[in-house]
């Protein structure tokens, strides 16, 4: 699987609707704190995006999009954003994720809930996504003996 497909319907396909999945993913993040959706949901859009360009492209090319390597670090970098914020809060005197607490000067208590709620999703939706691309590939690393 290491070398792509060669049906260039399927490499056409995939390099034309994977940036919709990736623009819809983050649409999904982004407005997580106003309609239902969220950070699990964009996450496991940009991850079916990011797998889809795996399956169709070789792996010289693909890596290019998002490098393997970068998996485990960045979803340890989006649980850090949502435990950051939590802690950020609760040493500000509040409860965890207490986002009225945010220490960020000239915003109503609204605004801070807001602000809160979309780095949460950020951090979520990042961790999601490069930790069902590295399932993925070590998954791939595995049928390739």
């Amino acid at each position: 699987m290491k070398h792509g497909s060669t049906s260039p319907i399927i490499l056409l396909l995939s390099r034309v609707i994977s940036p919709y999945i990736m623009l819809f993913g983050m649409y999904v993040i982004f407005h997580g704190h106003y309609s239902p959706g969220g950070g699990f949901q964009g996450g496991a859009m940009l991850a079916a995006s990011i797998i889809l360009l795996r399956i169709a492209l070789e792996e010289k090319v693909h890596q290019m999009h998002f490098n393997s390597k970068l998996g485990i670090p960045l979803g340890a970098l989006g649980v850090l954003i949502f435990f950051g914020v939590g802690l950020i809060s609760l040493l500000s005197g509040g409860y965890f994720l207490d986002y009225k607490l945010l220490p960020i000067p000239g915003y109503t208590p609204a605004d801070l809930h807001s602000f809160g709620i979309l780095f949460i999703e950020l951090g979520v939706g990042l961790a999601v996504m490069s930790v069902l691309v590295s399932i993925y590939d070590n998954l791939l690393e595995d049928n390739d003996v």
